[in-house]
């Protein structure tokens, strides 16, 4: 493929005397090879015998579609035993390595390249390169290269925006239900602290707000009993220690008799229960004591929901102090006709649709659905489903977002993500690369809609790349009628 390349100042190109590009006078190639971490799109000139060709490789880590920054790379240009090689021990410019071969022998020979990073390697090989014996013979056999009507987006465009390509793949596609869900708490992910006896507040920091984030352990705030003549806390733990010290004796005491077998069973289990009840609430009481003072301190990492009191308030035994939770993990609740059918067995997966818009699949975070009502009210004819989600929900509770639920049996076709869609009245397009910095914008039909993903009908087949973040951009580019300069050595 021809590329058209326009000057660029702050680069380091090579020009013949005329302006023209060193090189140009001979056919030039490009390929794209993907491996599992990294895309290769590689340009230069037609390798002849006894002429040094300069690559321009560009290296792409496929995971957030990033430039390699550091590593080496060695290129070997191989026919049986024997071969060439060439080492780019940095990038000449982020992503891009530039080493340079000179052939002895025509014949088709494979093109390696080695990739070292700090992070990681990879070999990239690609089959039946033709090294020709002259300038005559690979235009002969090459041929002029014309406009193909891509689409042109450099690499250097896609590193500096959030973009993202994946190949078309086979997979199940389901019957989808949707609906819309309300996030609630789950259990264990609030959680309330009261006062264990009468005493004045203070708080840990003159910032105490709702909002404000904390660790696991930190210190809250504070409730003294100092000076007061009841209800007071040193009265509140030693009531707790006594009691919990008649219930250990009476415990201790039953236990033997009935490893003895003198009462039965029940009997001691009433005893044991009283000796545990006991023990939790002289725990409670006296953890975080330090004198007359309770402290009270952040059960886990979180958010503070509620503060009720303020600072050198004074409360009485049971009052509510403050709340906290964590956004680690919600339980949405979900609400669909019975019609639908839906049950425990059926449930295949279900989506539910971000702050930001994206959609995520409740299996990604290791939730669960966790049970589907069965009763339905005469006011409301519906049934509603509970999911754990465990991730970061950062919207309040009894906010509202759009779920879909997948059920029944489903069937294996074409899919891509839902991100890579561009809409226009109702049709549907998506962006293919057909290499590094060549694009095309093809018409798709679709079918059933899964969440993040969604089944082709028509237009694209497994194996192809599409653009699934930043087809806006490239689409913008489409629309420009101007061919951008490249950024990179020629």
């Amino acid at each position: 493929m021809a590329t058209a390349c326009k000057q660029n100042n702050e680069e380091d190109h090579a020009h013949n005397p005329d302006g023209s590009h060193v090189g140009d006078e001979t056919p030039r190639l490009d390929y794209t090879i993907w491996t599992d971490d990294t895309e290769l799109f590689v340009e230069f000139p037609a390798l002849i015998v006894g002429q040094p060709s300069k690559f321009a490789a560009h290296f792409t880590v496929l995971d957030k579609h990033q430039p390699i920054r550091e590593g080496s790379v060695t290129v070997s240009l191989v026919k049986g035993e024997k071969g060439i090689r060439s080492t780019a021990d940095a990038p000449s410019s982020p992503g891009i390595f530039s080493p340079l071969l000179q052939p002895t022998g025509s014949g088709e020979h494979q093109l390696i390249f080695d990739l070292t990073t700090p992070q990681y390697t990879d070999k990239i090989v690609i089959e039946d390169i033709m090294v020709y014996a002259s300038l005559d013979e690979a235009k002969e056999a090459l041929g002029e290269a014309g406009e193909d009507g891509s689409i042109s987006f450099l690499k250097e465009q896609a590193w500096k925006t959030a973009f993202q390509t994946e190949p078309v793949t086979k997979g199940e596609i389901y019957d989808v239900i949707k609906t819309s869900g309300v996030w609630q708490p789950a259990q264990g992910a609030l959680k309330t602290m009261v006062a264990t006896a009468n005493g004045t507040v203070s708080f840990s920091s003159s910032n105490l707000t709702e909002g404000m984030e904390v660790k696991q352990g930190q210190l809250l705030l504070s409730v003294s009993s100092q000076g007061l003549a009841s209800n007071n806390l040193s009265a509140e733990v030693a009531k707790a220690k006594a009691n919990y010290d008649q219930a250990a004796s009476e415990y201790n005491r039953k236990k033997e008799l009935y490893e003895s077998k003198i009462i039965p069973k029940a009997a001691f289990e009433k005893v044991e229960s009283n000796y545990a009840i006991a023990k939790a609430e002289y725990q409670s009481i006296a953890s975080g004591v330090s004198g007359d003072s309770k402290q009270i301190r952040a059960p886990f990492n979180g958010f503070i929901r509620s503060v009720n009191v303020a600072n050198g308030d004074y409360v009485e035994q049971g009052a509510v102090l403050i709340s906290v939770a964590t956004e680690d993990s919600k339980v949405l609740k979900s609400q669909i006709a019975p019609t639908y059918g839906l049950t425990m067995e059926n449930i295949k997966g279900l989506w539910y649709q971000t702050e930001t818009g994206d959609w995520k699949n409740i299996s990604d975070s290791d939730g669960e659905i966790l049970s589907i009502s069965k009763d339905v009210e005469m006011e409301s004819p519906l049934i509603s489903v509970f999911a754990r989600v465990n991730d970061i929900i950062a919207v309040p509770d009894g906010s509202l977002t759009q779920v879909q639920i997948a059920m029944g049996d489903g069937k294996q076709t074409t899919i891509v993500p839902e991100s890579a869609l561009l809409e226009d009245y109702g049709n549907y397009s998506v962006m293919v690369q057909l290499s590094g910095e060549s694009f095309e914008r093809r018409s798709i039909t679709i079918g059933k809609r899964n969440g993040e993903n969604v089944e082709v009908l028509k237009g694209l087949e497994a194996g192809d790349v599409v653009v699934t973040t930043g087809a806006y951009q490239v689409k913008m580019a489409s629309m420009s009628g101007t061919t951008p300069a490249h950024g990179h050595e020629h």
